[in-house]
């Protein structure tokens, strides 16, 4: 009888793992499908370990391993898919609307970076959004030198996504007034609103 009462244990622990899985996917809006691929990874992984190891141990370590795995596969989707717009973007020279907003339009000073080493030295960098899809960074080195930068980029939700051939930032920014806040993995930075 104990026997059966420890399965019927192990049925509804994973019952109860696979329904909150299914709900997590469902109802969470994730920016980038790396997160996306992350978490619906992490809900397969859970799932899986339970089936296989039938306890705690093994329910966490699928969950990290599917989230690895899922983030992987998801983040090799936004790669891909920022490279189509960059090639829509440049044989059409158009980007939609909706994927440039809030920012399409809009010009800006950064004011700081951290850590200051990222990227070389500067007195005056400007960033401005444009509504086909480019954004052009105008750098003005010590030197006096100028150099500019012409990238893709857009925007889902909170998150930032800019492109070049080599390279893809996802990272998460928010506007405050007249103050924009850009955080990515390996940076941060502030910039100021320019007229």
């Amino acid at each position: 009888m104990k026997c059966a009462c420890v399965l019927s244990k192990n049925r509804t622990m994973s019952l109860a793992l696979a329904g909150l899985a299914i709900l997590t996917i469902l109802f969470s809006g994730c920016a980038t499908k790396g997160q996306t691929g992350a978490l619906a990874g992490s809900g397969a992984g859970a799932l899986i370990g339970q089936a296989i190891g039938r306890n705690t141990a093994a329910t966490l370590i699928g969950a990290g391993v599917g989230a690895g795995v899922g983030y992987i596969v998801g983040n090799e989707m936004d790669k891909k898919e920022a490279r189509k717009m960059s090639q829509q973007t440049a044989s059409t020279n158009y980007a939609h609307t909706e994927d440039t907003q809030p920012l399409g339009g809009t010009k800006w000073k950064l004011t700081s970076m951290n850590p200051p080493e990222v990227g070389a030295e500067y007195t005056s960098k400007l960033v401005e959004f444009r509504p086909d899809g480019h954004v052009i960074t105008t750098t003005t080195r010590p030197d006096g030198k100028v150099q500019t930068d012409d990238e893709n980029y857009r925007v889902v939700g909170d998150t930032l996504i800019i492109n070049k051939p080599g390279y893809l930032i996802n990272a998460k920014y928010r506007i405050s007034g007249d103050e924009m806040i850009v955080s990515a993995q390996d940076f941060s930075a502030v910039l100021k609103r320019l007229p």
